[in-house]
Order: C-alpha cells, then structure tokens, then sequence
C-alpha cells in the first residue's frame, strides 16, 4: 500500500520508524513546521533520513496542504499524534481511508487531554481506540481498541510512556495488516455514552487541599508532567509532581507541611498525609522537594494554599 503520515513528536516518529522497519511504502509524511529555536520534529528527521518526503504546512486545511496531499495518491492514511483539524478531503483521499490513534476508550474522553481527565476524575482504567476519523472530533467507528489499567500512582507520563505509547504503536502496525487484508472493523461508537473535554490547563489543576485525599491525589498525578498542578506558598506559585498517598490520618491541618526529608514533602490533607517527590516554581527549573524546600524557606508548620 501506498501510506502517507500526519503526525508528529516521538509517538509519530515511532509509528514512522515501526512502518519503515516493515519496509512499507511511505509515499510522504506530514508535520507542523518547525519552530525558532527549537529543535526540528524527530518525525522530520526520520522521514528525511529514510529519503521520505516531508510536507509541512501551517494548517492541513490550507489548499495547497490538501492538493499535495491528493497528488501522493495514498491508499491509506495514519494520523499520528494530530492536534489539527483535518479536513475530510483528506481523509477520503486515501482508497482504504484514513485510521487515528486516540489514548482513550472511546466514545469516552474524547478531546485532546484524555489521559490528564480519565486519571483526575479517577478511572481505573483506560486505553486507546484506533478509529475511522470522520471530520468531527474522535467520533468515527472504531477499528481496534486496548483497556489498560491505571495504577494507583501512575501518572498521565508513566501511563503514557510506559503503556499507551508503545502499546498503540503496535496495535496501529497491526492495523494496517487489518487494512491490507480487508479485515478491518469499522463499528460505530455508542454516542449516547460520550464524553467530552478540552484542554487540560493550569487554571484546571489548582489544588485544594481542604478536599479528598483521594482527589487531591489523582489531580497532582493527572497533571504529571503537563501542566503540573499548582498551590502557592506565600506568594511564589509552585507547579507539585510526583503524588503518593503515605497515611489516611493526619493531625494537621489542610495544607501544613509536616516534614520535608530526601524522601520527598508531607502535605496534610483532611483525611491523610500526601507525598511530594519534586516542585518547581512557575518559570522556574524543577528540583527535589528538598531542594525547593530549603531554597524557599519551607519546613514544617509552613502552609500551602490555592490562592496567594
């Protein structure tokens, strides 16, 4: 088959190199253009070491993005890790259509933070859907899909990393068999059991300690590493990673700090005593929380809150 890419990051990369280790034929690979200052997309890199063409255009939905895309006359497309709106012109072009990984089980947590809201609202388990696009938001008919378990410290870094990530690389590989042969599923999503969020941002992860141990545990791990969960101390914003719930008991108060050790910071909470292993001051560079602890003047009886 003829395939072409839209994708980026390592996810894209990885899926790029999967199919170039299966000497598929990849007709052109498409990327958001490269940022000052920044280093170039490693998909780029790779596409370019393999001799395969590199298309990167502001927005898929520009003309000319949809004119070169037609001219590769693909057979089928992948989508890779894709933030942009792309348009069903291309996503009918291809003869076989076009197939999206998306890190959740749909038709929950569609939108672009998926695994931040599955671990903050404290599901058990998640996994990722490979799917048919069609033009709305993760709403196509599902082709594969894989239930993964979030473990009670996982963050949305060790969930992604260590499980979503190389398992979905796989499974689109295996897909793409499916899709060769004439065997892949297309089964519509039950949309009266959708979900939807947006973008998972700071103002989002701010953290009360006044509420559930539980809850404030899934949100500090739901935000690790992006955007990091905030509280204040003083007047000095702090971004919090590295949760682990250590007691269910506690005679301080909400957000007094009881010790500060290499082990990391503990924070009371109503019901219980949380572990934080790093912090780092908004803008700033991230380091143990002892580090943090003895350059800001933090020890115990000191107070964190969620405003300044």
């Amino acid at each position: 088959m003829r395939i072409a890419i839209i994708g980026q990051s390592a996810f894209g990369e990885s899926v790029l190199q999967a199919l170039v280790n299966k000497d598929e034929n990849i007709v052109g690979v498409f990327c958001p253009p490269d940022s000052e200052n920044k280093p170039q997309d490693p998909i780029k890199l790779n596409a370019q070491a393999n001799k395969i063409p590199v298309f990167q255009f502001s927005r898929m939905r520009d003309s000319e993005c949809i004119e070169t895309f037609e001219s590769l006359s693909s057979d089928l497309c992948i989508m890779a890790y894709v933030v942009d709106i792309v348009p069903d012109q291309i996503l009918n072009a291809p003869t076989k259509g076009t197939i999206q990984y998306h890190p959740s089980i749909l038709p929950k947590h569609r939108g672009p933070s998926s695994i931040n809201w599955a671990i903050i609202q404290g599901d058990k388990q998640t996994g990722f859907t490979i799917f048919w696009p069609d033009g709305d938001l993760d709403t196509g008919p599902i082709l594969y899909q894989e239930v993964i378990d979030i473990g009670p410290n996982d963050s949305t870094g060790s969930l992604y990393f260590k499980k979503l990530y190389p398992r979905g690389v796989r499974a689109l590989i295996e897909c793409v068999d499916m899709v060769r042969n004439d065997v892949a599923p297309r089964i519509p999503q039950d949309h009266s059991k959708a979900t939807y969020e947006g973008w998972c941002r700071s103002k989002d992860v701010f953290i009360d300690w006044h509420k559930p141990i539980n809850l404030i545990h899934d949100l500090i791990r739901g935000s690790d590493p992006s955007p990091g969960s905030r509280t204040y101390f003083k007047d000095v914003e702090l971004c919090v990673y590295g949760s682990s719930i250590v007691s269910t008991v506690t005679d301080g108060s909400p957000g007094e700090v009881m010790q500060v050790t290499e082990e990391g910071m503990l924070i009371a909470c109503n019901d219980g005593l949380i572990k934080i292993k790093k912090l780092k001051p908004l803008g700033g560079v991230k380091s143990t929380a002892l580090e943090l602890a003895e350059k800001l003047g933090i020890g115990p009886g000191s107070s964190l809150n969620n405003t300044k």
